[in-house]
């Protein structure tokens, strides 16, 4: 790992893609908030992970690999949080007035994501997708399960999806 400067910090952060899961460290400004740095200016085209532990899907099992570096292409990420127990404060003010959490089920490569969006109280789910122009949303309170490690179990308060790149059910 390199040497962090006077204003950088780390933080442990789990990624999703397609058929990847990567638990590793980032590198970021210290005033940042590595739940939400994907909405900031300063992400790039690559996120660089250190010591990342990675898991690959696609075959018959999934196998696991790890590295001194990765960097995956943001544009492949479908999701992103904070490893737990690590979080930081919610991203929004709870007595906003007109808005209210919808339950969701996302659907993000093999894994699925149960929790909960910030929307408008004035429209509807679709409604409310169409009208976010972010290329990263917010998802609260979420469950998250693997569709091949049925083990896998992990509860989180706040996670970021891709909008453009997963599927949205609603039950």
């Amino acid at each position: 790992m390199k040497t962090l400067a006077p204003d950088e910090k780390v933080a442990t952060v789990m990624v999703y893609t397609h058929n990847l899961f990567v638990r590793g460290e980032i590198v970021i400004q210290e005033n940042l908030r590595a739940s939400i740095w994907l909405r900031t200016q300063s992400i790039l085209n690559y996120l660089h992970l250190w010591k990342p532990n990675v898991l690959l899907f696609g075959g018959s099992q999934p196998r696991s690999f790890s590295y001194a570096e990765m960097f995956i292409p943001t544009s492949d990420m479908l999701a992103y949080h904070l490893a737990p127990p690590a979080q930081d404060p919610p991203d929004y003010d709870p007595s906003e007035s007109n808005r209210a959490m919808q339950k969701v089920d996302i659907l993000a490569g093999f894994f699925v994501l149960r929790g909960n969006i910030r929307v408008s109280t004035h429209s509807d789910l679709n409604t409310n997708l169409d009208a976010s122009h972010s290329g990263w949303l917010s998802v609260y309170d979420t469950d998250i399960t693997n569709l091949y490690l049925t083990q896998f179990n992990m509860h989180v308060p706040m996670l970021m999806v891709n909008p453009a790149r997963v599927s949205f059910g609603v039950a």
